[in-house]
C-alpha cells in the first residue's frame, strides 16, 4: 500500500489491518511512514465514527468507547 485510503470505511478498515498485522507497532509509526500527520488521521477517524485507543492499537468505534472504564466493560441495566 503506498498511501492510505480515502474512503472512510476503508481507512478503519487498512489503519486496523496494518496496526493488527503488526507492520507497525504504534499509529505514530504508521502515520510517519505514509506521511500522515497523526492528529489529522484521527479526526478523519473521528468522522468515520471511531477512535484510535492505544490500548487496543487500533481504531474502535465510538459507542464501545463510551462503553469502557478504565478498560473494564461497563454493565448496562
Amino acid at each position: 500500500m503506498e498511501k492510505l485510503p480515502k474512503d472512510p470505511a476503508m481507512l478503519v478498515s487498512a489503519v486496523n489491518m496494518l496496526l493488527r498485522d503488526e507492520e507497525f507497532d504504534t499509529l505514530s509509526s504508521l502515520c510517519n511512514n505514509f506521511n500522515e500527520d497523526c492528529t489529522e488521521l484521527k479526526q478523519r477517524l473521528l468522522e468515520a465514527g471511531f477512535e484510535y485507543s492505544e490500548t487496543k492499537n487500533s481504531s474502535v468505534p465510538l459507542a464501545s468507547i463510551n462503553n469502557y472504564c478504565n478498560n473494564k466493560p461497563i454493565i448496562c441495566n
